[in-house]
């Protein structure tokens, strides 16, 4: 789908990344005169600082490109969900998951060659209790190992999640949850439950590796209990997905669910906290347009 051709309105997050973004603005901005594409650049503030300029640049006929990491690329999507308007990606946080799993380089130039293409694909965008997010809302043992990524400022990278799981192993002890998925209640005793509308998150781990962004329902993702260190020694499969193949996985697909558990735990998704159990988790199919190449046929 191509896109109109619109002045590039470069919403920037300077502390995304550890930093990182603020470095890569004068390569991309290289890379935007090269091509000799109109943009101006806006320093973002906060979340609702963010959505705001997306939502004017919008209305001024410009493009919104989010240059910063998976929490602001979801955020300001969820804020264009429904629009006419497509959302555009300079990946420059720690995992950008989401560019990876839509092809859009990490390096400015080939970022930048992405926007100057004018393609455009749409994708679902997930919700949970009425938040909306991009790549996949956890519970449990992720949203803990999440927690600590997030408070965590020595490490730079993808490897920060990495570092997070064993931290989060310690104090771990496993939970109930349930599921409603339709008329049918699921519940099980484990580490934790994905709901993912895409295949990546923490940085390339694949968790749900036969998620698609455009197929209308999420790959809840179940894992069950099992010990400690066999846990542990199972977290290389996830950057592979084969994970999937082991015994305390299940996974089954919905448009929409309703999920609780036997203690407190927060749903992060994007790599922020999105809101808290219980929670009531929906697709709403195809509701934001991307500056990306196209979809795999």
């Amino acid at each position: 789908m191509e896109v109109a051709e619109r002045p590039l309105a470069v919403l920037v997050n300077p502390s995304s990344g550890g930093g990182r973004t603020k470095a890569l603005l004068p390569r991309f901005g290289d890379e935007l005169d090269k091509r000799h594409l109109a943009f101006r650049v806006e320093s973002t503030r906060s979340a609702e600082h963010a959505v705001d300029l997306a939502l004017r640049a919008a209305d001024a006929g410009e493009l919104p490109v989010v240059m910063s990491g998976d929490g602001l690329v979801g955020i300001v999507g969820g804020a264009l969900a429904g629009g006419d308007v497509p959302l555009g990606i300079f990946p420059a946080g720690r995992g950008n998951d989401l560019a990876r799993v839509l092809d859009i380089p990490s390096e400015p130039a080939g970022a930048v060659s992405v926007i100057a293409s004018w393609q455009a694909r749409t994708i679902d965008v997930g919700e949970a209790n009425g938040q909306r997010f991009l790549g996949i809302a956890s519970v449990g043992f992720d949203s803990e190992c999440n927690r600590i990524a997030n408070e965590t400022k020595l490490i730079k990278g993808r490897f920060v999640y990495a570092y997070s799981v064993p931290r989060a192993l310690i104090a771990w002890k496993p939970a109930r949850f349930t599921l409603r998925v339709g008329e049918e209640n699921m519940r099980f005793s484990g580490w934790s439950v994905a709901a993912a509308n895409s295949s990546t998150f923490g940085g390339g781990m694949r968790v749900a590796p036969d998620a698609s962004l455009d197929d209308g329902e999420f790959d809840i993702v179940m894992v069950g209990e099992t010990g400690k260190l066999r846990y542990l020694s199972n977290l290389p499969k996830v950057f592979k997905g084969t994970h999937v193949d082991n015994e305390e996985v299940r996974i089954v697909r919905a448009r929409s669910f309703e999920l609780s558990a036997s203690r407190p735990f927060a749903v992060y998704a994007d790599g922020e906290h999105l809101t808290d159990l219980p929670a009531s988790l929906r697709v709403l199919p195809r509701a934001l347009s991307v500056v990306a190449p196209p979809a795999p046929a």
